[in-house]
Parts: structure tokens; C-alpha cells; sequence
């Protein structure tokens, strides 16, 4: 991974080291309507850059706001020798690299995550994309940003469901490292943040991940370990946005990795004690997704549409035991349907 990763809480005098080292001949700032209200203001070093607005929320993470980025890079002037500064959540960096990766076949970029989410999981790892036909990321490339920023210090501004939505990739990070990380984050309370001990945690999280996309930075192989809990997530979250009720990805992933979790006890012997504390954590922070088994054929189907699937098959990230994933396993629809069976009755549903 070619990227290099700032932990820094003084994101200003951060960023204007990046920007003056860079010998740029335009800085353009691509926000959402939210950081540009409450995030942009607080970074001088950005005042006379030009900015690029699109509206907030995953549901705009479409080729529409994909094209908006594109003309107005265009109106900027904006060249090879050009910086796009992508300021804001995962949309905004998933969407913004993906605009700097293909305009004027590619431009250099600087991600400042805004949420937990982006910063442990989106802004981190080059994977850029857009939803496109109701599926999740289904358009991208792999394009690292050449500066990542990682700080806590706009998250205290933050909603309790994002960051929550943050932590369970952080969750998922800590169960593809150890039983020690993942015991680690169970204990983690969201009643009374502590905020360095949470840009501690971080830190160790996006570690775990550098040492996956390093090994294996375009996921042909190991990387994919990092897909732990996003097939069935995924598919979850697809239905809730065909529902008109959307819901946050890092929720998603939380009961996704209930669902392969338990797979992986029926399939891989993963310790059943561990399997009880996850699903009691999940179901204590994150409620559950609900569903009956009417809908189990819709959600397998979109299990099949994953891009990780290579021939309609389900297939996802197993565990052995913390610290031990299995990747490409296909799962058969009678124990996809057993795992969602499990799931409910460990949920309370």
C-alpha cells in the first residue's frame, strides 16, 4: 500500500504540511452538506481552496453525484498536477477517491475521515466506489490516497449510532487479530467515550488492516479476510435500502458478523462461548436486523449478487478462531438458512 497514514488530532497544521509539500497548482476540498457546515470551517488551511459539495447520506453515493464531481473538477481547471482533499465519511471518500482515480486517469488525493467508519474502514486501504442497481460499491477501483489523516477529534460532534456504526469494523478487525483485541472491544463501553483510549483502539485497528492490504493490496488472496461479516451485512443492507429504510453499514456488518459467525461454529468449530459474546454485544448496542423466513430467498439472492461471488455461489470469511480466518468458502443455501434460523433465536426475534 503506497498510502501513508497521519495520526494527528491537529488535522489543520496536518494538512497544510501535506498541501505545501505537494507543490500543487490547485487545491479543491470535496465535502457533503454536512462537513461542509460543520467540519470545513475548522480547517484554515482550506479557506482559499475551491469546494465541491455533494449531498450526504450513502443513498447519493450514485453515478449522478459521481458526474457532478467530474464536471465540476472540470470547471476548477483542475489537472494531473492537481490535489482533491476528500473531507467527510465513507461516501465522501469512497466516492471522492473514485472521482480523483479516473479524472484525467487519475489525480493525486488526500483522505480526512470524518467519522470512526471511514477512518477505520473506507478512507483506509485504497478500495474507491459507488453504488450503481441497488447494489452496494457495485462500480470501483482500487486507487490508495497518497495521505490518509486519522483523528478522533470530530467525533465528539458525532451521533452515538455512528459511532457505533464505526466500531464494528473495528469489531471485525479485532476478531480477524485475536481473541486478546476482540475481548478488548467487548469491554469497551459507549455510555462514557474516552476519546484517546478510542484514537488507541483505532490505531490498532487500522494496523490490523494495513497488514492484510499490504500482503495483499488488490484482494486476490488473504485481503479478503477483510470481507468477514460484509456478505451477509451486504445483503442486509441492500434489503433495507429496497425498504426505504436505510440503515448504517457499520449496523449491517455488526449482525452480518453474527450471522458468519455463527457459520463458522457450524462449519469450523469456532468456540461457541465467543459466538454467545459476540451476539450478546451486538444485540445490546445494535439491536437486530429484522427479518422472517419469507424473506430468506430474496436475502440469499442478494448473497449471490456480492461481488465477491464468482459464479452465483454465496461466499464469504470464515473463522477457526480469533486470529484465524478462512477465506472463499461457499455456503450452501441450507446452511445460509440455518445461520439466519440461529441468528433470529440469538436475537431475540
Amino acid at each position: 500500500m503506497t498510502q501513508r497514514l497521519h495520526y494527528s488530532n491537529d488535522v489543520n497544521t496536518t494538512l497544510n504540511f501535506l498541501i505545501e509539500g505537494g507543490n500543487y497548482n490547485a487545491v479543491i476540498v470535496l465535502v457533503d452538506t454536512n462537513t461542509r457546515r460543520l467540519v470545513l470551517p475548522q480547517l484554515s488551511c482550506l479557506d482559499n481552496a475551491s469546494v465541491i459539495e455533494i449531498p450526504c447520506g450513502d443513498e447519493n453515493k450514485t453515478l449522478t453525484s459521481l458526474t457532478h464531481v467530474w464536471q465540476e473538477l472540470q470547471q476548477c481547471g483542475a489537472t494531473r498536477h492537481s490535489l482533491l482533499i476528500n473531507l467527510g465519511g465513507g461516501m465522501v471518500t469512497d466516492l471522492g477517491g473514485l472521482a480523483a482515480a479516473t479524472f484525467k486517469r487519475g489525480i493525486p488525493f488526500i483522505n480526512v475521515p470524518t467519522t470512526l467508519l471511514a477512518a477505520v474502514d473506507a478512507a483506509v486501504g485504497g478500495k474507491t466506489g459507488i453504488n450503481y442497481g441497488g447494489l452496494k460499491n457495485e462500480i470501483g477501483v482500487y486507487a490508495p490516497a497518497r495521505h490518509v489523516i486519522v483523528s478522533t477529534c470530530f467525533f465528539s460532534s458525532l451521533p452515538l449510532q455512528e459511532v457505533k456504526s464505526g466500531f464494528a469494523e473495528m469489531l471485525k478487525h479485532a476478531m480477524l487479530s485475536s481473541q486478546e483485541d476482540f475481548a478488548r472491544l467487548l469491554n469497551f463501553s459507549f455510555d462514557s467515550i474516552d476519546q484517546d483510549k478510542l484514537l488507541e483502539l483505532l490505531r490498532s485497528s487500522v494496523k490490523v488492516k494495513e497488514r492484510f492490504v499490504n500482503d495483499d493490496p488488490t484482494e486476490q488472496g488473504l485481503r479478503k479476510a477483510l470481507n468477514l461479516g460484509h456478505t451477509v451485512g451486504h445483503a442486509f443492507e441492500s434489503m433495507a435500502i429496497e425498504r426505504h429504510q436505510p440503515v448504517p453499514h457499520g449496523y449491517a456488518v455488526a449482525w452480518g458478523l453474527v450471522v458468519e459467525t455463527v457459520l463458522s461454529h457450524m462449519l469450523l468449530e469456532f468456540p461457541s462461548s465467543q459466538l454467545y459474546s459476540l451476539a450478546s454485544f451486538v444485540k445490546d448496542n445494535y439491536g437486530a436486523y429484522h427479518f422472517t423466513c419469507d424473506n430468506y430467498p430474496h436475502l440469499l439472492d442478494l448473497m449471490r449478487h456480492d461481488k465477491k461471488s464468482l459464479a452465483g455461489e454465496i461466499n464469504c470469511t470464515l473463522l477457526k478462531a480469533c486470529g484465524k480466518p478462512v477465506v472463499d468458502n461457499n455456503i450452501s443455501s441450507d446452511n445460509l438458512t440455518a445461520a439466519l434460523d440461529i441468528y433470529r433465536d440469538l436475537m431475540g426475534m
